[in-house]
């Protein structure tokens, strides 16, 4: 069984990543909801290292073949909604037979502030359904990575989500775009598989400190 790398700092993993993947909803009127964390932060990444996100319909999203160092790296942003990542992720994983350990999937976190981002690999879903939907697709197996964009919560749960289909405020949008930018930073070293590094760099991010 892997452990966590979330509380093993120290721990020489070394899975790179093949395929990153942005979880959100699909049309214009879902962009800038706090929902779609995840596919801002791949979309800001892919214009980073000018990759070209292209629909593919075999694929269920738009997708895009990128190089981070010496590691090739396929980027992939559903066009299913939330609920039905899966289908695409296990879509394209399958057909290039990448493997779970090897897939990082960057997700809008209820648990953790505006202005934090973290890395964790394994683990459930936490009621995010774009994941459980991916361990489903994936045959039940949790043990691929992810990188957890904080929004916050609404403190009740009944609010969940009109909270997650909402804008940010403009105080939070400002959090959240540092912590993406910081996020951001972070991935070619993850993408290496110098997880210890990217995650020393991530976590001692704090919101009000200048990159």
């Amino acid at each position: 069984m892997r452990i966590s790398i979330q509380s093993k700092m120290n721990l020489p993993v070394k899975d790179k990543v093949k395929l990153i993947v942005g979880l959100g909803n699909p049309g214009a009127q879902y962009d800038a909801t706090r929902h779609n964390a995840g596919a801002q932060c791949l979309q800001a990444f892919a214009r980073m290292h000018n990759i070209e996100l292209k629909p593919e319909k075999k694929f269920f999203g738009h997708v895009g073949k990128g190089i981070i160092g010496h590691q090739s790296l396929w980027c992939l942003l559903p066009t299913t909604y939330m609920n039905c990542s899966g289908k695409a992720v296990a879509a394209l994983a399958n057909f290039y037979r990448i493997e779970p350990c090897n897939i990082l999937v960057i997700q809008d976190e209820l648990d953790l502030p505006p202005g934090c981002a973290k890395f964790k690999q394994g683990g459930g879903h936490g009621g995010q359904n774009g994941l459980k939907d991916i361990i489903q697709a994936l045959g039940n197996c949790k043990d691929f990575y992810r990188l957890r964009i904080g929004i916050g919560h609404p403190g009740d749960k009944s609010k969940v989500t009109q909270y997650v289909l909402s804008q940010a405020s403009k105080a939070d949008g400002q959090l959240l775009a540092g912590a993406m930018d910081a996020a951001i930073h972070s991935l070619p070293q993850a993408i290496q598989g110098d997880w210890a590094q990217a995650m020393n760099q991530l976590h001692s991010y704090k919101a009000d400190t200048p990159l």
